[in-house]
């Protein structure tokens, strides 16, 4: 049965050349349409009429956001570049097209290509097709980027933590900061990204400029097939020897610029580029979208959804009061239903006796959350206003203006428990006589 294919090539007089031949010769294909753009070519696939599409790595609009449409509707892709074009090739291979051809190549190759792509399409499972905003499968960097500066770790030793957490501003954000920070303290090469899409705050509490590309950036690029190692690098800000921010979007409403497949590409960056980034998410998990729509349909909450999911961490913070923690243990739920891969570590924030109707508030909170949740282990940070306070004026980080605050140490030793390192000792301080 022969296949039927579509065509957008940037170079009309070889594409017409290509469709005449594949007209006239019987290899195992037929051209069903030529697409005159991007969005012509979606719209086509969308409607079912074929299973393949061939084209050129020119084409203007193409980006992953096109190729994840391509993917839904079940169209395997070939991309052909110039010959010796060797940043064309790259391109396609980044946006996730493993079936790349010289433009020049004969007509039965690229129909043999044509086949295979869509045979091995054939054989992926229903479970691991892409959804609606999925990213798509990734491509192998390509070799031979001298200007990509060396990681400091081994590569394939990169973790990526998610620091999520229910409605109710229960201190996601500055529980992220304080870990990223002290893992830099550590000496272990951190990257904090701000993928919060209803409130990013990274930026300002550390006093950097929000209208730096950031993450918004570093995701554009992504989408567009451009962004390697070096670039990420370059968007990323370096805050302390050890410790780079790639900061948020600075207003709400920018929530498409962070797409899920793009923030998907740039967490892999993220593994070779530090040891560990920690990645400061929003709150909802919602995929009312796939309700509301039949096609790709834009998903606000992906961006948080991605990044558990690609998590090897997540830590979930609760609010150290009675409201926080029913959030929490009801946020648990959800988190569970909408990522059942993750095994979240328990992180209570804000802790004070007041709030539990005075005694040891750990051991109430403890209790509570053994009860309700099920839930043995858990790690504590007290309540410290002064000194959170101090840091938000100064646009530094707690570590930097109160050493021996409670919550400071609380996070030092979250963050030495991640990475397998021992706490830092203490210093006593001598007292003058």
């Amino acid at each position: 049965m022969s296949v039927g294919l579509l065509t957008a090539i940037g170079n009309p007089a070889r594409e017409a050349d290509l469709v005449a031949t594949l007209g006239r010769e019987a290899h195992g294909v037929h051209v069903v349409r030529r697409c005159v753009d991007v969005a012509d070519l979606v719209a086509t696939a969308s409607a079912g009429v074929a299973r393949a599409a061939v084209l050129s790595a020119d084409l203007r609009r193409l980006d992953g956001d096109a190729l994840t449409r391509l993917a839904v509707a079940g169209v395997a892709v070939v991309g052909l570049v110039p010959p010796t074009d060797d940043s064309a090739e790259n391109r396609l291979r980044r946006l996730g097209v493993a079936h790349v051809l010289p433009l020049d190549a004969p007509a039965d190759v690229i129909a043999r290509e044509v086949l295979s792509a869509v045979t091995i399409g054939a054989t992926v499972p229903a479970h691991a097709m892409a959804s609606p905003g999925a990213a798509l499968p990734p491509a192998p960097r390509p070799a031979g980027d001298d200007d990509i500066p060396p990681p400091a770790h081994d590569a394939s030793d990169g973790v990526v933590i998610a620091v999520w957490g229910p409605t109710g501003a229960p201190g996601r954000t500055s529980v992220a900061i304080g870990l990223a920070a002290e893992l830099a303290a550590l000496g272990t090469e951190t990257l904090l990204v701000d993928a919060d899409v209803y409130g990013g705050a990274v930026a300002q509490l550390l006093g950097l400029l929000d209208e730096s590309p950031g993450l918004a950036g570093a995701c554009r690029l992504a989408n567009n097939g451009s962004l390697d190692l070096s670039g990420l690098a370059e968007l990323a800000v370096q805050v302390r020897p050890s410790l780079r921010v790639l900061t948020g979007i600075s207003r709400a409403e920018r929530w498409p610029e962070v797409r899920p497949s793009a923030l998907d590409v740039v967490l892999g960056l993220a593994r070779t580029l530090s040891a560990v980034t920690v990645v400061d998410c929003g709150f909802c998990l919602e995929r009312d979208e796939e309700l509301s729509f039949d096609t790709a349909a834009p998903r606000r909450n992906g961006a948080t959804l991605t990044a558990i999911e690609r998590a090897d961490s997540v830590i979930a913070v609760a609010a150290g009061d009675p409201i926080g923690l029913h959030r929490y243990i009801r946020g648990l739920a959800e988190l569970a239903e909408a990522v059942p891969t993750a095994s979240p570590v328990t992180v209570v924030n804000r802790v004070r006796a007041a709030a539990v109707g005075g005694g040891n508030p750990q051991t109430e909170i403890r209790a509570a959350l053994e009860r309700f949740a099920g839930i043995r282990d858990a790690w504590f940070v007290p309540l410290d206003t002064a000194s959170y306070d101090a840091a938000v004026a100064s646009g530094r980080m707690l570590s930097e203006v109160a050493r021996n605050s409670p919550a400071r140490l609380a996070l030092q030793s979250l963050a030495a428990s991640l990475v397998g390192a021992p706490t830092p000792r203490r210093r006593r301080r001598l007292r003058v006589r």
